[in-house]
């Protein structure tokens, strides 16, 4: 009896001492529910689409306003509203009884300084010949007389002859190397003159030329021809009206290539975040519900579009299957864009991400207390957040703040 007293009162002091160590050691470490603590984990992101209304345009060149670049009155009209053309196909024709006089004149000007040209060309050397041949006549009566003076000046000496007649060579010689230094200015005055008359002439020409090129062209402008393949959209000008071209050519009309579209996509700035060129997508149009036409994301406009103070960012979709005969400018289009899978994504409950002082944090559990750690976020997929930076797998932590999950709170 005495040994069993002993014995309880052994297990009773045992009891009471791990009481008192659970209570210091609780004391010491909060403990936290089950309920409260989350754990870092890998998993797939499933694919997720972002919804948003469109509108079929044209892309960029496949629109033309087709406009008169001469002034006249409309004599004819090939074409009609919807009707299909080739590129270099005639629209319109205007009146060129003016131009056509124009060009007439234009080439007679030009033959005119072409045959100035052409008489220059022959006439001017037998000016040159000419003008040698006298320099070479003066050169030849110069020698004469130089002879002369020398035969003269031997006789004065034999006083065969007169000091007069002396005299008189003396002046003939004078003469003649006049006459030649006047020879030889008149050549180089005939070939300066030839070179700068032959420069001005076929100047003249390239001019006229130049002229009547352009009156060509401006009767070729008469003619209205199709830019590009497409389909007249609209008309803005009748037969008998006259357009006057000035500054900016005046629009005769709109042709648009169907087979060169595109969906302008307005996605909320909620979501632009998410959207990547490359991205696939699918959209409907009102015309056609129950068919869907495939595209991919091609461009982000970097301006935002304002409608009814909600801020939109313009995504061009590229159609990326065949759609001939469905789809017309400005139809509207519902366009569901999917982002791509992301798989083994370490994530964790959106709920345990807290934002405080501008930064992402959570509250890690560093044997079982809480340690404020800065995390980087990526994607969102339900209520999990991609982790990109600052935990690793299998980490613990808590969903909420220290104070709000705190036994006994």
């Amino acid at each position: 009896m005495k040994k069993f007293k002993l014995f309880f009162l052994a297990v009773s002091l045992l009891t009471l001492v791990c009481g008192i160590l659970l209570s210091s050691c609780r004391a010491g470490k909060p403990q936290y529910a089950d309920r409260n603590i989350a754990r870092v984990v890998r998993r797939d992101f499933t694919p997720k689409s972002v919804l948003a209304t469109g509108v079929v345009k044209a892309q960029v060149g496949a629109e033309v306003r087709v406009g008169s670049r001469v002034s006249g009155k409309v004599e004819r009209v090939f074409t009609g509203i919807g009707d299909k053309l080739n590129k270099g196909d005639p629209i319109a024709q205007l009146e060129k009884d003016d131009l056509e006089a124009l060009m007439a004149q234009r080439r007679a000007e030009w033959g005119m300084a072409r045959g100035r040209l052409s008489s220059l060309e022959s006439l001017f050397p037998k000016e040159v010949e000419k003008a040698e041949a006298d320099v070479d006549k003066w050169q030849a009566t110069v020698t004469l007389a130089e002879k002369d003076l020398e035969r003269t000046a031997d006789l004065v000496k034999e006083d065969l002859s007169s000091e007069q007649e002396l005299d008189q060579a003396k002046e003939q010689l004078a003469v003649a190397e006049a006459e030649l230094v006047t020879a030889v200015k008149t050549l180089e005055l005939v070939n300066t003159q030839y070179t700068e008359d032959i420069k001005l002439a076929q100047l003249e020409v390239e001019s006229t030329m130049a002229a009547l090129a352009n009156a060509r062209a401006e009767l070729a402008f008469t003619t209205i021809v199709a830019p590009i393949t497409g389909v007249v959209a609209s008309i803005e000008t009748q037969e008998g009206e006259t357009v006057a071209a000035g500054m900016n050519a005046p629009t005769f009309l709109t042709i648009i290539d169907l087979e060169r579209l595109q969906v302008d996509a307005y996605v909320d700035e909620v979501d632009i975040g998410k959207i990547e060129p490359g991205q696939q997508a699918v959209f409907t149009v009102d015309a056609f519900p129950a068919r869907e036409i495939e595209g991919k994301v091609e461009a982000i406009y970097p301006k935002a579009v304002i409608l009814e103070n909600v801020v939109y960012y313009d995504v061009v979709i590229e159609i990326t299957q065949p759609y001939q005969g469905l789809l017309r400018p400005e139809m509207t289009a519902s366009v569901t864009i999917f982002q791509e899978e992301r798989k083994d994504v370490l994530v964790i409950p959106l709920k345990a991400v807290k934002r405080e002082g501008g930064r992402n944090v959570v509250y890690l559990l560093n044997d079982g207390v809480p340690e404020q750690r800065e995390i980087k976020v990526g994607w969102q997929d339900g209520r999990w957040i991609e982790i990109v930076s600052g935990l690793e797998e299998g980490q613990l932590l808590l969903t909420e703040t220290p104070a709000a999950v705190r036994e006994g709170s």
